[in-house]
C-alpha cells in the first residue's frame, strides 16, 4: 500500500507500449468503492472479488497493478507465479504522506498499521517476485529505468 504501484505501473506500461490495468480500478468499476464494500461485506468477500479482477487482468498482455493484499490468497499466488512479478519495495520513510489522504480499509492507525501489514506480507512479496526494485528515495524515471534494465529491455 502506498509504494506507487499504480503510478509506476502506468508509466511502465506507457514505456513498454502495452495496456495498464489496475485491479483495484476493475473492482471499483464493478462493485463500487473498496472501503465501502469492505465495510459492508468484510475482507474475505472482498478478496474473492479481488481474485476475479486479477483473473480478468491476467487474461491479456499488460502491466498490472494489484492491491497490496492480492497476494494473500494462495490461488492468487499461483496465478502470479505464472506472470512476471515486480515487487516495489520501500524503506517506508515516505509512506505517511502517501497514506494521509487515502481511504484504505486496513489502515486505522496510520503508519503503524502500514508497517505491520507490510512486514506481514513482505515474505510473500519476496517469494513471488521475479524482480525487486527498491523505490525508496528514487525518482519515478529511475524506477522505470531500473525495471526496464532488469527486464532486459
Amino acid at each position: 500500500m502506498g509504494v506507487g504501484k499504480t503510478t509506476v505501473g502506468r508509466k511502465l506500461a506507457k514505456s513498454l507500449k502495452v495496456p495498464f490495468i489496475d485491479t483495484d480500478a476493475l473492482f471499483v468499476e464493478e462493485h463500487g468503492e473498496i472501503a465501502a464494500y469492505f465495510a459492508a461485506h468484510g475482507e474475505s468477500a472482498f478478496r474473492e472479488l479481488e481474485h476475479e479482477a486479477l483473473l480478468k487482468a491476467l487474461a491479456q498482455p499488460a502491466v498490472i497493478a494489484t492491491g497490496g493484499g492480492a497476494v494473500l490468497l494462495p490461488k492468487n499466488q499461483e496465478l502470479l507465479g505464472e506472470a512476471t512479478v515486480i515487487y516495489l519495495s520501500t524503506d517506508g520513510k515516505h509512506i505517511g504522506s502517501r497514506l494521509k489522504n487515502g481511504n484504505r480499509p486496513l489502515i486505522k492507525s496510520g503508519v503503524e498499521d502500514w508497517k505491520r501489514i507490510y512486514n506481514e506480507r513482505k515474505p510473500i512479496y519476496e517469494k513471488l517476485a521475479d524482480i525487486e526494485v527498491n523505490t525508496s528515495g528514487q525518482t519515478l524515471n529511475t524506477t522505470i529505468s531500473e525495471i526496464r534494465e532488469k527486464l532486459g529491455i
